[in-house]
């Protein structure tokens, strides 16, 4: 009786420890890009914009996603392009058609600031 109870504990860990495994097997760690389309995103976290400062080509679109507790929004210094205020995984894209320098801030924060630069 103890055998079975030590060889079903057994495998029961090991089933949670493949299931833990299995469920961020192709994830990204924090920071990381999923794929090439992930290079043009800004991701908002812990009040910051990251990364702080991207480079693109013109024609890009730029996405940024809330992974804050808090809400955010994405406004431009020159009044270009602004977001709603995006809750937790909400994103905001926005296409860079000319070259130039755009400088962004949270509205709701502003002291949280970032920058495209377009090519």
């Amino acid at each position: 009786m103890k055998k079975a109870f030590i060889s079903i504990a057994a495998t029961l860990v090991l089933l949670l420890a493949f299931g833990l495994m299995t469920a961020s097997y192709g994830r990204p760690a924090a920071g990381q890009a999923n794929d090439s389309k992930d290079k043009h995103q800004v991701t908002i976290d812990n009040f910051s914009f990251t990364p702080a400062t991207l480079t693109v080509p013109a024609g890009t679109t730029v996405t940024w996603v809330n992974r804050d507790d808090v809400p955010h929004t994405v406004a431009s210094d020159d009044k270009k392009f602004s977001s709603r205020a995006l809750d937790t995984d909400e994103k905001f894209s926005h296409t860079f058609s000319g070259a130039g320098t755009y400088e962004y801030y949270c509205s709701l924060h502003p002291k949280m600031t970032g920058k495209v630069i377009v090519k």
